[in-house]
């Protein structure tokens, strides 16, 4: 048989050009709530190519309320997503067979907070006794209330919770209808400002500043998946890390990720959204230290000891169960230089 050399090259060629689409692991990401600026952290990695270079086809859905994802993944219909540690802490021990495991941290510290209003007689979190306070009962903000009432000598009896939709807390707050509002300090404190407010009325209270030494918002898997596929987990995090740093350095440049798909929504809100992120939930003087993704197990020992003062567990988990770090990229890649 004659030899070919241009149909060896082009057989070649075919081959390295099929080989990438049939090395594309499928992946369903699933985020904790709706698109907001923060979220470019998680649409950049696949907006710049980072996820396909790493033979990976990562999907991105929104959703309503904290257990989304949790559940999502739970039920196998979801590879990875991004949710709340110390909600998944306690699913986890109500449902100890939940194939559902944290194995990156986003936010060092949880974006929990309570924004309230200097003219309705509020400077500091006592004050909020005899006061009424709107939140989304459903929401994780509203699960750690309980902690920050305890560590900062609150009695919730003394204040008046009214279940209020998102879409509605900014402006009953505004409007004077509450004194208070809970929630992600990126959600309502730059709703409030963007609602005309006057600065010097907006009291900010974020409650890792108060005493909780909590976790926030963790990279999650479905444990199943991950015992299968270790290294499309290894792969989607390498991809995220990478996109992380970027997005710490240039947020201005992530935030397109947002404005894209959605082209109702303001660069300067989102924007301001995505720095208030960064800056007081994901560079925090521990993760400048000993880089971003990773827990200080005596920090997490210490959470799950506070979560512990508000709610009984079945079986306490120490900081090994409570955390996988085995698929974290290496520490020179998550270094912030």
């Amino acid at each position: 048989m004659a030899f070919h050399p241009a149909r060896v090259l082009a057989a070649v060629l075919v081959a390295l050009a099929a080989s990438p689409a049939a090395a594309q692991t499928a992946i369903k990401f699933t985020l904790d709530g709706p698109v907001e600026g923060p979220e470019a952290l998680l649409l950049l990695p696949r907006d710049k190519g980072y996820f396909k270079a790493e033979g990976l086809d990562v999907a991105i859905d929104d959703a309503v309320s904290p257990l989304d994802p949790i559940n999502r993944l739970a039920s196998g219909g979801y590879e990875l997503g991004f949710a709340d540690l110390n909600v998944l802490i306690r699913y986890r021990d109500q449902h100890p067979s939940a194939p559902v495991k944290p194995i990156f941290v986003v936010y060092n510290k949880p974006s929990y907070s309570i924004v309230a209003r200097r003219s309705r007689g509020i400077i500091q979190p006592k004050d909020l006794e005899n006061k009424k306070l709107g939140a989304p009962t459903a929401g994780s903000t509203y699960a750690a209330w309980p902690l920050f009432a305890k560590l900062n000598d609150i009695d919730p009896s003394k204040v008046t919770i009214e279940n209020i939709a998102i879409p509605v807390r900014a402006p009953m707050l505004a409007a004077g209808q509450i004194d208070a509002a809970l929630g992600a300090s990126f959600r309502v404190y730059v709703d409030l400002k963007d609602r005309g407010v006057p600065l010097d009325d907006i009291i900010l209270m974020p409650m890792a500043n108060y005493g909780l030494q909590l976790y926030g918002n963790v990279i999650v898997v479905n444990s199943k998946f991950a015992a299968e596929k270790p290294e499309a987990v290894r792969s989607f995090l390498n991809a995220f890390t990478r996109s992380l740093r970027e997005t710490i350095r240039h947020p201005d440049e992530a935030v397109q990720s947002i404005l894209k798909r959605d082209d109702t929504t303001r660069r300067d809100v989102e924007l301001e959204r995505l720095r208030m992120a960064i800056r007081e939930n994901i560079l925090t003087p521990e993760v400048i230290a000993d880089g971003l993704g990773g827990v200080d197990p005596a920090r997490l020992q210490q959470s799950i000891d506070q979560i512990g003062l508000v709610y009984t567990f079945k079986a306490k988990p120490n900081p090994a169960a409570a955390f996988d770090d085995s698929f974290l990229p290496p520490l020179a890649e998550r270094k912030i230089h």
